[in-house]
């Protein structure tokens, strides 16, 4: 038999319970990140994608469905030559800035016992990075310069009798130059995989017969490979990015993909550039996607 509760005139009405789908929290929680990344990411790549297939002029562009901007870019040997200088730059900067990068790691993890300690030699590295790329890297001019530095002090000293020419403005000054920008980057992600490695490993290795060599490139090296790789990104894309650095210590001797980008944009030809950064993007993409395939980089995120 069904009971019927009467409500007395001061006793509070029971509240009422509105239960959201178990799926709806999830979604509330990933929209802001969702709106970030479409407005300030998928956004301007979207459009940068349309722009690529307009027509253009010496005077504006022209909304069109046109491929020529593809196939000039493709097509020409200029382009290829421009595109494997870019490739040239980022490999060598990335195996220099790999070696330094790892065994800064491996000192500060490994030989500086106290955390403190750790931190501190950590922000020293850190403190280059206070000031702006572009004072860091004309920093180098005379350093490097006919009449810098080096060459005073080489030529001073009998070492050499005529200051060397190639020290600045030349692939090597382009590259010293980026090493000096983008080690860090290589040195966080390596420092931060290597202090969580577990020294209990380091331990049994060594009981177990292991020499130093033997414990660094089958303990490590082995452990630190998230950390590699999250260094190669940054240094890869940063370096395939960069056009001031290529512009400014080659003297205009030399040429990238992005230097040829703001070449084109500063003749108005924005379509051209367009093109240019959607096969950019594409091939940072595909050695990215090339570096996760070899290493799993999912537990340092």
């Amino acid at each position: 038999m069904a009971t019927v509760r009467f409500i007395g005139v001061g006793e509070p009405k029971p509240k009422r319970v509105i239960r959201l789908p178990s799926w709806l929290p999830a979604y509330l929680q990933a929209l802001p990140l969702t709106l970030i990344l479409g407005g300030f990411l998928l956004l301007p790549i979207l459009m940068i994608s349309v722009v690529s297939f307009w027509d253009y002029d010496f005077a504006q562009m022209y909304p069109d469905f046109v491929t020529f901007n593809y196939t000039e870019t493709l097509g020409s040997w200029v382009t290829w030559k421009t595109y494997l200088n870019t490739l040239k730059f980022a490999f060598i900067v990335w195996a220099i800035t790999l070696f330094i990068g790892f065994w800064v790691a491996y000192f500060l993890a490994f030989h500086i016992r106290t955390s403190s300690m750790q931190m501190v030699l950590f922000l020293v590295c850190t403190v280059p990075f206070l000031t702006s790329n572009i004072i860091r890297m004309i920093s180098w001019i005379p350093v490097l310069g006919r009449n810098g530095l080096i060459n005073n002090t080489l030529v001073g000293a009998g070492i050499i009798p005529q200051p060397i020419e190639w020290l600045l403005y030349s692939d090597f000054a382009v590259v010293l130059a980026m090493v000096h920008l983008y080690t860090l980057f290589m040195v966080t992600p390596i420092f931060n995989t290597m202090m969580r490695i577990d020294r209990s490993l380091m331990e049994a290795a060594r009981d177990a017969g292991a020499s130093g060599w033997q414990t660094l490139t089958n303990v490590i090296i082995p452990l630190a490979k998230p950390g590699m790789a999250i260094g190669t990104i940054f240094v890869v894309t940063l370096v395939m990015a960069d056009f001031s650095t290529v512009q400014v210590m080659s003297g205009g001797q030399s040429a990238s993909v992005a230097l040829m980008m703001k070449n084109q944009m500063s003749l108005l030809q924005y379509p051209a550039a367009a093109a240019n950064a959607v096969v950019l993007l594409i091939l940072v993409l595909m050695m990215v996607a090339a570096i996760l395939r070899v290493v799993d980089i999912r537990k340092e995120l």
